[in-house]
């Protein structure tokens, strides 16, 4: 192991032992905490998986809001994020999901205050807790971990990707892995297998700049050279990108040199209000095999884990 690496190993256990000893104490809130995280540094799915979960949430008619640091926002403090309002205010994973899902989003540094906030204005209920598994200052009843294929052979920060090793995921309620992916030895039990789709709108312009800036904006190209989109070219933004007049104009040039006839990028790029005509959004959707009985189960685990917590009952589906 690089020994940069090593260092880092060392007080990620180090800090991961006080709280398993209780030296360090995981604040908890009123309602029960359902963490979706992951083990590396961005391009895990994480947000798509958060919108899949909530959808599935409200066809249930559960109540919930979603918890998130709000990375890459100018402000500070906890806020409740407006859907009309900025990335900048909010973050634009934080802002996308509020439009997406339609429910209460709260940002804060601490996660407990930012759920605090949203029991004082709306009592206890189920709160989704997004990037939140190495965040054990707040105590969650449900941990999911999404892990990518390049995970299982991945080297911790700085030289690599992640930010725990492998056998944190002892941890973990659930693991999430892609329906090719290996699954990590002696953790077959807790695999969910999901699938990512790509859905694209139907006046797609047939040669578009192709255009992102998310931590693997590879997959993306790949995934909209499967849907049939031929793209003019690519282009691969920084991580949480902020569209100003240069990147805008950058992005203009290209589609004149290349003749493209217009432009296609990620629902979280599109957040930004990137300004440019002829912009399609790719969305890209979590199917989760055997949704229903998984999400079941895990409302059920949760009311076992904090029975004070009042969960809607789950009516019957024909033929279960």
């Amino acid at each position: 192991m690089n020994p940069f690496s090593g260092v880092f190993g060392i007080g990620v256990a180090v800090r991961n032992s006080l709280y398993d000893r209780e030296l360090l104490r995981s604040q908890e809130l009123a309602g029960p905490v359902i963490s979706v995280g992951n083990l590396s540094v961005g391009g895990s799915g994480k947000t798509p998986f958060v919108i899949a979960l909530g959808g599935w949430l409200l066809r249930r008619k559960i109540e919930f809001d979603v918890l998130s640091r709000g990375y890459g926002r100018r402000t500070k403090g906890v806020l409740r994020v407006q859907p009309d309002g900025t990335a900048s205010d909010f973050g634009d994973e934080p802002l996308l999901i509020a439009r997406r899902l339609g429910v209460p989003v709260w940002v804060g540094e601490r996660r407990a205050e930012a759920g605090r906030a949203a029991e004082a204005e709306y009592g206890p209920r189920l709160h989704l807790l997004d990037d939140g598994f190495q965040h054990r200052a707040l105590h969650r009843d449900f941990d999911i971990v999404l892990v990518s294929e390049r995970d299982l052979d991945g080297v911790l920060l700085p030289v690599g990707r992640l930010r725990e090793p492998l056998r944190a995921l002892r941890r973990a309620d659930a693991i999430v892995l892609d329906k090719t992916c290996n699954v990590p030895a002696g953790f077959e039990p807790l695999v969910w297998r999901n699938e990512r789709c790509l859905e694209l709108p139907p006046n797609a312009p047939e040669r578009p700049v192709a255009f992102c800036g998310i931590a693997r904006p590879q997959r993306f190209f790949e995934q909209l050279q499967r849907s049939g989109v031929r793209a003019a070219c690519e282009i691969s933004l920084r991580d949480h990108q902020e569209y100003d007049e240069h990147t805008l104009r950058r992005l203009q040039r290209a589609a004149r040199e290349h003749r493209a006839d217009g432009f296609i990028t990620t629902e979280k790029d599109a957040v930004k209000s990137v300004g440019l005509e002829n912009l399609v959004v790719a969305k890209l959707t979590v199917e989760v095999e055997e949704t229903d009985r998984r999400f079941e189960r895990m409302l059920q685990t949760m009311q076992e884990r904090k029975p004070s917590w009042n969960m809607p009952s789950i009516p019957d589906r024909p033929g279960r």
